[in-house]
């Protein structure tokens, strides 16, 4: 179990997913710039958070921007939308009638991705629900801004796995402050850490190489 102080950010699963040292950067080192979908992602969320706290929707509960963390997995954050659904073998909530099942959402500007990212970020939020509200959640969402589509995500035991191993692996690097070396690859282009990062270095260039090209510039 983890203490309050310890906690990482739920959110920083999908940059580790995507790349080790861009979370680095940003949750240890505190180094940050916005770009073009960076902003994007900022608006659609507050979108989403932009209405009362709870809404009732005849047999449907909304909760928008509800806190969540666990103290097994050492995180907390923010699920964007949570839905309770009325069923028979749900779990009691406090000032309603009846049980409910358990149905995290979360939004994403641009369409599905070919890699884990988003559904790591999703079963992160499902599992903290599971051990505060002690349920079961087998499955949640992803809605892309985009594509204006649900894209419906199965909660197995394969990506909990991954979950668990990756946030143990974050905190280790966090309580050593240690940041991966450059690892470049085509998806450093559309990063907003990239002017910072310098990737370029990783691509068989030495960094004594490369600081002498860009001083012969200078000349």
């Amino acid at each position: 179990m983890y203490e309050e102080e310890d906690y990482l950010q739920l959110s920083g699963i999908q940059h580790f997913a995507f790349c080790r040292r861009q979370w680095a950067l940003a949750y240890i080192e505190q180094q940050w710039m916005e770009n073009v979908r960076t902003v994007e992602g900022k608006l659609l969320h507050q979108k989403a958070h932009d209405v009362t706290s709870r809404e009732k929707r005849g047999e449907l509960i909304l909760s928008r921007a509800m806190p969540v963390h666990s103290r097994q997995m050492g995180i907390s954050g923010e699920c964007d939308v949570v839905e309770f659904h009325r069923c028979a073998d749900g779990i009691p909530l406090q000032g309603c009638k009846g049980k409910y099942c358990v149905v995290p959402v979360e939004y994403k500007r641009g369409s599905p991705k070919k890699n884990q990212a988003d559904r790591l970020q999703l079963a992160a939020q499902a599992m903290c629900l599971e051990e505060m509200l002690c349920c079961e959640i087998p499955y949640g969402y992803l809605f892309y801004g985009e594509t204006r589509h649900r894209e419906k995500v199965e909660l197995a035991k394969g990506i909990r796995d991954t979950v668990r191993d990756m946030f143990e692996e974050m905190h280790g690097y966090f309580s050593r402050r240690y940041t991966p070396k450059v690892k470049w690859s085509k998806s450093c282009n559309a990063c907003s850490l990239r002017d910072i990062c310098l990737p370029v270095l990783g691509k068989g260039k030495s960094s004594r190489r490369y600081v002498e090209e860009h001083m012969d510039g200078m000349d």
